[in-house]
């Protein structure tokens, strides 16, 4: 069972902000922002390419409320998802950051980027 099915069971605690039959959201417990919350379908789904349309359909609605019950909604919010081990997951279950409460700057560099500095 991977963690966060651990987390939706009750297996190990988490700092709720939103939940409903579906999905959870919870505080990352390593923020990388002021506010950075993992949002995820309770029912185990590997990663965003599994996931299907109608899955889709219904987390968009929640995540939008999570949004609004932590105000991002009015200031902004970054939302990413890693897909697969070359996108940066590091768990493998869906699952959506959402990042705000201050503004934020793209640390993003691609590999190439990185290669050509160091030529």
């Amino acid at each position: 069972m991977c963690i966060f099915c651990k987390i939706v069971a009750g297996e190990i605690p988490s700092n709720k902000v939103l939940e409903n039959e579906e999905f959870l959201a919870f505080h990352d417990i390593n923020p990388k922002a002021p506010i950075h919350i993992l949002i995820i379908p309770k029912h185990h789904v590997e990663n965003f390419q599994s996931a299907t349309p109608e899955l889709m359909a219904k987390m968009t609605p929640f995540i939008q409320e999570v949004a609004k019950v932590l105000e991002l909604d009015k200031t902004g919010y970054r939302l990413i998802t890693n897909n697969g081990k070359d996108g940066g997951q590091e768990v493998m279950h869906l699952h959506f950051h959402m990042l705000g409460g201050a503004p934020l700057k793209w640390p993003y560099q691609a590999i190439e980027d990185v290669a050509k500095k160091n030529l």
